[in-house]
């Protein structure tokens, strides 16, 4: 694999652990613990691995010596840092015991299920050390759910003699690495299985997960390029930039990226869902924007837009609902019809209520939301161009206060997603230190015997050596929530909290960005240098731990 000079420097540096995981490790156990919801039903179903307690490691006297090899498995979409993770697996299980082996399952849970793997070698994982991607092995998004890839997946383990399996993946990953551990254990099978909190999107987190790795990243790349358009705005001041960030559901990207870089505006789909608003209360809060800085001689600014919004908009959220079940259960009766024929069945299988919101849906809006969910049952978010939805109807409120004798100035709009191109960025150094050290966390969590857990790091606004480092039990962050027409247990997904630190310091502000301009531009995440320019962590972060510490 040929290297950049950036690639080259980063493969040298070493990423630091909390004092918990530098020597010989103890453990230290907390209470036992219950699911965050819906406990008799999470317990019925996890018998296994329910109630149990928090994990510390701590410093102690004797090393892990551990005899085990383990396998690894990237599920779901990239996050920046993935491949320390696997660094700090690898060097945690080798420390243990040199003849350990580590595998690689190629392409995600599937490769489990085919048995489709590499062994990680020192020359082959050192290339890895500090990059960007999951190229190292792949990923995928089959769902390990079902006997039969449960079965199949412990041929291949018991074959390679692995005892344990580590999942880094997002919340639906972890519910299947939760419903393996408990299956494996049910059966006495041996097998231990270990998660590890991953997803640039920051909605898995909670009391014991600060953050999901790579939102750190990821939302430093794209609040780089929101400051180079915003400086480019203000440099040609002509243009309005509608700019739709990733995050799926939740807008933990885009509230980050609003308090990192200023814009004039940044809906938030969360507060969109608490008032009631409308798709054209939303259009008519950016058109007032627009209108005023016209009038203070302003013709352009930017626009954060969360991917989700759609779907957090209620009369939309209720069709969606609905739509969810229609899919599940007659799918196959139109999926196959051509447009018109589609749309007239939707239609007449609708609700009254629904059946009319859907009919006033722009027609590809309309299209996308019927289309079928992806893996874990969730709207395909991302396909639908919300950021052209809305400068389109912003631009047709503005043409009507025209005719109406308002002054509204010059509108002209340009369209941006940004996604993909953070997912697989080099890993800041907070990404890439917090990675390394979850690693390090699963590796332990094996040789202690635990199994059912997720690997955490908590206490990340203080320097890495006063990181805390442990487990969790995945049934402590469950409840039951309908996917496909039916309820299953799934991780709580965490979303904006308006009454939250984050949310408040961005209210505090708003109102100033949305007249005034007051663009901040963060330029490109810095690896050496000074700390407070290095090793910065999200605003988020930052604001939420000063918020507990209050």
């Amino acid at each position: 694999m040929k290297k950049s000079l950036l690639q080259k420097a980063r493969a040298l540096y070493q990423p630091k652990l909390p004092k918990g995981l530098q020597g010989a490790i103890k453990v230290k156990e907390g209470d036992p613990t219950q699911s965050v919801g819906d406990q008799d039903e999470i317990k019925k179903l996890f018998p296994n691995t329910y109630g149990m307690p928090l994990i510390e490691f701590v410093p102690g006297d004797k090393s892990a010596d551990s005899a085990v090899n383990v396998g690894v498995i990237l599920s779901g979409g990239q996050a920046p840092g993935g491949h320390n993770v696997i660094c700090g697996i690898f060097d945690a299980v080798k420390k243990m015991n040199p003849a350990n082996k580590v595998y690689g399952f190629l392409m995600g849970p599937g490769g489990l299920v085919d048995h489709n793997y590499i062994e990680l070698t020192s020359e082959f994982v050192d290339d890895y050390r500090n990059t960007g991607g999951f190229d190292m092995i792949g990923s995928g998004r089959t769902k390990l759910e079902e006997v039969g890839q449960f079965e199949k997946g412990i041929e291949i383990l018991r074959e390679l003699d692995i005892k344990a399996v580590v999942i880094i993946g997002g919340d639906d990953s972890n519910t299947n690495a939760c419903v393996l551990a408990e299956y494996y254990a049910a059966k006495n099978y041996g097998v231990q299985v270990i998660g590890c909190p991953k997803t640039i999107d920051g909605d898995l987190k909670n009391d014991q997960i600060e953050t999901s790795f790579g939102f750190d990243t990821a939302t430093k790349v794209y609040a780089e390029l929101i400051g180079n358009i915003e400086r480019d705005a203000n440099s040609a001041r002509k243009y309005w930039h509608f700019i739709k960030l990733m995050g799926r559901s939740a807008s933990h990207i885009a509230l980050e990226c609003a308090l990192q870089t200023q814009p004039n505006i940044c809906i938030v789909s969360e507060e969109v869902e608490a008032k009631d608003m409308t798709l054209n209360q939303i259009v008519e809060q950016i058109a007032s924007a627009v209108a005023q800085r016209a009038k203070d001689g302003n013709n352009f600014g930017v626009v954060l837009i969360p991917e989700g919004l759609i779907e957090f908009i209620p009369a939309i959220g209720r069709l969606i609902d609905e739509l969810n079940d229609l899919l599940a259960a007659h799918g196959s009766d139109y999926k196959d019809l051509d447009k018109d024929a589609q749309r007239a069945y939707i239609l007449a299988h609708l609700s009254k209520e629904n059946a009319e919101t859907f009919a006033t849906l722009p027609e590809d809006v309309a299209r996308q939301l019927s289309l079928d969910r992806d893996p874990h049952g969730n709207v395909q978010v991302s396909l639908i161009e919300t950021e052209k939805l809305l400068s389109d109807m912003v631009a047709a409120k503005l043409a009507e206060w025209k005719k109406e004798g308002k002054y509204v100035g010059h509108f002209a709009a340009q369209h941006h997603f940004f996604g993909y191109e953070g997912r697989c960025a080099a890993p800041s150094n907070f990404d890439a230190d917090y990675c390394y050290a979850l690693g390090v966390s699963a590796a332990n969590l094996i040789a202690n015997g635990k199994t059912g857990y997720m690997a955490i790091v908590k206490n990340l606004s203080a320097p890495t050596d006063e990181w805390k480092a442990g487990g969790v039990p995945i049934t402590m962050m469950m409840n039951m929530e309908r996917r496909n027409g039916e309820m299953k247990p799934v991780i709580r997904k965490a979303l904006v909290e308006l009454d939250g630190a984050p949310f408040k310091k961005f209210c505090q502000c708003r109102e100033e960005w949305s007249r005034e301009t007051c663009f901040v531009y963060p330029g490109p995440i810095q690896y050496w240098g000074p700390a407070e320019v290095c090793d910065r962590d999200t605003r988020t972060l930052s604001l939420e731990n000063a918020a507990k510490n209050k």
